[in-house]
C-alpha cells in the first residue's frame, strides 16, 4: 500500500498540517503530563501542612503504671473510671500547637486499650460509660471544635488493629473455633459502625490513620475502606493492604535519608509481617527513600515523640520532662524531615490532668519561634519553570542555606540539579542534588554573592519551582 504524502507546496496542504499540529501538541503534551503521579488536594494540602502534631492520650496515662506496648496489648484496663482530668482544657493543648507552627492536629480517638474517646452507639467501652462528666463527655468533639477555632486542620487516629479489652490482637480474635469466628464478627461490625459514627457526626477530617494499618474482609477484618471512601472521599487514608495515601518514613526517629521521593512503586505499604518483602528489605529502605520512579504519588512522613531524647514516651509519664527533645534536635529533626520532602509528625501528650504539661508547651513555642526565625526573612526569593532559574539580589550578600520547592501539583519533575553561585564573574557549583518535591532546605557553605542559580541536569517534563530563595541564618 502506498501511503500518499500531502504536497507541502500546496497552501491548504501545509494549513491542514499546521492545524494538526495544534490540534496534537496539548494532547501530546497531555499524555506526557499523565506518567508524572499527582498528588490529591488531599495530599497537597498534607505536604503544605508541613508539621502535624499527634496527640496521643489513652487510659495508660491514668493507671499509674509505667506504659509498656507489649503488655498493654494483652491486658485489659482494671478500672477505666480512674479517668478522671480534673483540669482538662482541650483549648490548651490546642493553642500550643498554634504557638509551634503545626497545620494539623491528629487525636488518638483509641489505642490500644479499645476504649474510644467519643460518644459511641457502637461500643459500651467509651464515653458513656464514664462517670467522668456523667458520661456525656465527648474528647473527639471537643478536639474538633478546638482545631476549628485555631484555623488547625483536625485528623483522626484509631486503633483497630490491637484491642486489649475485645480480646483482639493483631487484627484477629484469637483461635479457629466457633466462638472465635463469631467473636471476630461481631468485632468487625463493630468496628464498622464505629468508623461510621466518627466519619459522619463530626464533618470532615483531613486525615484518617489507622493505627498499625486496618485489615479488610480479604484478611478477615472490617471493612473501613469502604466506609472511608463513602463519608470522607475528600481525606487522607492511612492505610490498609489496598490502599496508603502517605508512607510510614521507616523509623520513628522523625527523619528520613536523602533523597525521599514522594512516589513510589506500590498502592499500599502493609504493615509488618504483611508488607512486601521489597518494602521491609534493608530495614525499611524503601519506606524511607521512596522510588523517582514509582507509578503512585505517596509522600512519606517523618514522625517521632516529643520525649524522645534517651526514652520513647508517645504517652505521658510522671517525672520525665528530661526526655523532652532539646531544640537544637528538633531544629535538625525539622531539617531532616519538612527539609528533605516529607511532613514531620510529632508526638505530644497532655497529662493526667487533662492539661499539656508546661515543659512540653515551653519546647513547642521555642520550636516554633526558632523556625519562624530562621525562615521568615529570606534574603531573595524567585520562582519560574525551565532548566535554569536565577536568583539575583540586590547586592553581594554572604548567604548559607538555601530553599527550593517544586509546584508539586504538577508532580515531581526533577530528577538530579546543581546549584551555582556566581563568585568573581565565574559560576561556582556549591551543591549537587537529586529530589526536591515539595520542600528541599540546602545548608551550604557561607559564600558572598550577587547571584545564585538552579541547572536541572535531568527531569521528566520542564521543572516547575515554586520558590528558590536564599538565607543567611546565624547560630
Amino acid at each position: 500500500m502506498m501511503l500518499l504524502m500531502p504536497d507541502f507546496g500546496n497552501l491548504f496542504s501545509t494549513k491542514l498540517l499546521f492545524t494538526l499540529c495544534l490540534v496534537l501538541t496539548p494532547w501530546l503534551y497531555t499524555a506526557a503530563q499523565q506518567k508524572i503521579p499527582l498528588p490529591t488536594p488531599a495530599q497537597l494540602q498534607w505536604q503544605q501542612a508541613e508539621l502535624a502534631a499527634l496527640v496521643c492520650w489513652d487510659m495508660h496515662v491514668f493507671d499509674g503504671e509505667f506504659y509498656i506496648q507489649s503488655k498493654a496489648r494483652i491486658t485489659p484496663v482494671v478500672d477505666y473510671n480512674a479517668f478522671n482530668p480534673e483540669k482538662y482544657y482541650m483549648d490548651q493543648w490546642i493553642r500550643s500547637l498554634k504557638d509551634a507552627g503545626f497545620k494539623i492536629a491528629i487525636f488518638t480517638v483509641s489505642h490500644e486499650t479499645g476504649f474510644f474517646f467519643h460518644q459511641s452507639n457502637a461500643t459500651p467501652y467509651s464515653m458513656k460509660a464514664l462517670d467522668w462528666q456523667n458520661g456525656k463527655g465527648d474528647i473527639l468533639r471537643d478536639f474538633k471544635i478546638a482545631c476549628e477555632k485555631y484555623s488547625i486542620l483536625p485528623a483522626v487516629y484509631i486503633g483497630t488493629r490491637w484491642n486489649a479489652f475485645y480480646g483482639v490482637y493483631d487484627f484477629k480474635v484469637q483461635g479457629e473455633n466457633e466462638f472465635a469466628h463469631n467473636r471476630q464478627q461481631h468485632y468487625n461490625r463493630m468496628i464498622e459502625k464505629i468508623v461510621t459514627e466518627i466519619f459522619t457526626n463530626y464533618g470532615d477530617w483531613a486525615m484518617v490513620w489507622f493505627d498499625g494499618g486496618a485489615h479488610g474482609p480479604e484478611q478477615g477484618g472490617p471493612d473501613v475502606l469502604s466506609v472511608f471512601e463513602k463519608h470522607q472521599p475528600n481525606s487522607i487514608f492511612y492505610h490498609n493492604l489496598q490502599r496508603a495515601d502517605i508512607r510510614w518514613g521507616g523509623s520513628e526517629t522523625g527523619t528520613v535519608p536523602y533523597p525521599s521521593w514522594g512516589t513510589f512503586p506500590y498502592p499500599a505499604i502493609g504493615a509488618g509481617e504483611s508488607a512486601r518483602k521489597e518494602i521491609g528489605a534493608n530495614n525499611f529502605q524503601l519506606l524511607k527513600t521512596g522510588d523517582p520512579n514509582g507509578a503512585y504519588y505517596m509522600p512519606a512522613m517523618s514522625d517521632a515523640p516529643l520525649r524522645g531524647n534517651g526514652g520513647h514516651d508517645w504517652f505521658w509519664e510522671p517525672n520525665r520532662e528530661d526526655i523532652i527533645y532539646p531544640l537544637e534536635k528538633l531544629v535538625d529533626m525539622y531539617y531532616k524531615s519538612v527539609g528533605r520532602n516529607t511532613t514531620l509528625i510529632l508526638g505530644v501528650t497532655p497529662n493526667s490532668d487533662g492539661r499539656m504539661p508546661e515543659p512540653d508547651v515551653t519546647r513547642l513555642k521555642e520550636f516554633g519561634e526558632e523556625i519562624l526565625r530562621r525562615f521568615s526573612n529570606a534574603l531573595g526569593k524567585t520562582s519560574g519553570t525551565g532548566n535554569t532559574l536565577s536568583l539575583v539580589l540586590d547586592k553581594a550578600q554572604e548567604m548559607n542555606q538555601i530553599v527550593l520547592q517544586e509546584d508539586i501539583s504538577k508532580g515531581e519533575r526533577v530528577r538530579e540539579f546543581i546549584l551555582e553561585a556566581k563568585i568573581k564573574g565565574k559560576w561556582k557549583t556549591i551543591y549537587r542534588g537529586s529530589s526536591i518535591g515539595h520542600k528541599h532546605i540546602v545548608p551550604i557553605d557561607p559564600v558572598n554573592s550577587k547571584e545564585i542559580r538552579f541547572v536541572a541536569l535531568a527531569s521528566i517534563g520542564e521543572p516547575q519551582l515554586k520558590a528558590f530563595s536564599a538565607y543567611r541564618i546565624k547560630p
